[in-house]
């Protein structure tokens, strides 16, 4: 007998009647939404057996009511008696979740109807796009227009980093969710991740601050080469000749946008293949720390750990000329108050943004995940261009616009190769 994947308990009060128990019982109940229905009470568990609904074949699903002392639940005075517990109610919705399936029903309790996202998934799902492309782009404009007028990205780094781990504090001690706990071995195993995690944060936003937005994110493009790089390189695996030869054209367009990108400096373009590199990195020592953790607890825990490592560069590079000259011109020009908001909310941007897209990603198969990660680059590089008014070459456009189809093939064929890999592992395992 198979559990239900929602199980609802039935609680059932044991008659204070010896002798009954020894032989099955058998009777009738047309309660509430059960159809009429014979029932078996056996000894040897103190449960109640109910066969599939009348009529209703393709639901067919047998119940099992299961005993508990504490519950004031049904009573049963002797053979032939009748329930008289009419506090519950089954649908016959609740078979089609499996076949041979174990309910569970507590006393007086009904069966909750389906959630809002359990009846529309896709709109759900949907949402959490837009959320993950809508603050990704509001954290992307706010982060540039505050290098405009405070152009310290080693210390912005710190802002991010801190303002998400204040989020972090605050959620674990309201338990949304509930800290995870960790010890020496998590930490060890953590750190790593941590680390590059910190230093292509910072590479990132040196890149930002140093050159147009939508240019870092045609630079940053690149990291899927560095990964293929990385995965046959570094940890041994043999990459297929397809997906070398699907991101020949993101080099190819990433050099040709470079050549001819107006804001660039070497500065921005090297800081940003720094940030490609750590990020790949990244993603190696993540497969290594496989916790079994849960992501939102994950991402907290190498955000307070990226902290600690950020702190020292801003404070030895940049230090010296904040409490010079730094804060006060970034005060003078727009005002304490919009200068601290500014800081906060590019923090509260950056966390929400990074939280809400591990959060989307897992709701989705790998397809859906490639996709969606080549359509937020392109909507970051458009709403950039747009909000900034970045002047880009005719072969600055070309260039990204190739770089962003390799981006696009390389996903897709790899999103395809892994779905292959697990229909081939369910059916091995099957």
């Amino acid at each position: 007998m198979v559990c239900v994947t929602n199980p609802v308990q039935m609680s059932l009060q044991r008659p204070r009647v010896s002798s009954i128990f020894s032989l099955p019982v058998r009777g009738s109940t047309g309660y509430g939404l059960f159809k009429t229905r014979a029932f078996q009470f056996e000894a040897k568990d103190s449960s109640l057996v109910l066969p599939p609904l009348v009529g209703s074949a393709k639901h067919a699903v047998p119940l099992r009511i299961v005993h508990s002392e504490k519950a004031f639940g049904l009573r049963m005075f002797g053979l032939g008696q009748k329930l008289r517990h009419r506090s519950f109610q089954v649908v016959d919705a609740l078979a089609a979740d499996a076949g041979d399936s174990e309910i569970k029903i507590t006393e007086g309790s009904v069966i909750p109807s389906k959630s809002f996202g359990e009846k529309f998934p896709a709109l759900v799902t949907g949402f959490f796009f837009f959320m993950w492309y809508f603050l990704n782009v509001i954290f992307n404009i706010l982060n540039k227009k505050v290098y405009n007028y405070f152009p310290y990205p080693y210390f912005v780094s710190v802002v991010h980093l801190l303002v998400g781990v204040g989020y972090c504090l605050v959620s674990w001690a309201l338990g949304l969710p509930k800290r995870a706990p960790i010890n020496k071995e998590l930490l060890l195993l953590l750190t790593p991740v941590a680390f590059c995690h910190a230093l292509g944060h910072v590479m990132s936003n040196v890149s930002f601050a140093a050159v147009a937005v939508s240019f870092t994110h045609t630079i940053k493009a690149l990291e899927p080469f560095f990964n293929a790089a990385a995965s046959q390189f570094v940890l041994g695996h043999q990459i297929p000749l397809s997906l070398w030869l699907s991101l020949t054209p993101v080099v190819i367009g990433v050099s040709m946008a470079s050549l001819t990108e107006l804001s660039f400096n070497w500065t921005g373009f090297i800081s940003a293949m720094i940030s490609n590199i750590a990020f790949t990195y990244r993603s190696i020592y993540s497969k290594k720390a496989m916790t079994g953790m849960d992501s939102t607890n994950v991402y907290a825990y190498i955000s307070v750990i990226a902290l600690f490592f950020c702190i020292p560069p801003a404070i030895l590079i940049e230090g010296p000329q904040l409490m010079e000259f730094g804060f006060r011109n970034a005060i003078a020009k727009v005002g304490l108050f919009k200068f601290l908001s500014d800081l906060f909310w590019i923090g509260m941007f950056y966390h929400l943004y990074n939280q809400l897209a591990t959060n989307t990603l897992e709701r989705v198969a790998p397809l859906t995940h490639a996709v969606g990660n080549v359509l937020k680059r392109v909507f970051v590089i458009g709403f950039s261009i747009v909000v900034f008014g970045n002047k880009i070459s005719t072969q600055t456009g070309i260039g990204t616009a190739i770089a962003i189809a390799g981006v696009a093939m390389y996903s897709l064929i790899k999103a395809n190769m892994e779905e292959q890999k697990g229909k081939a592992a369910a059916a091995l395992a099957s």
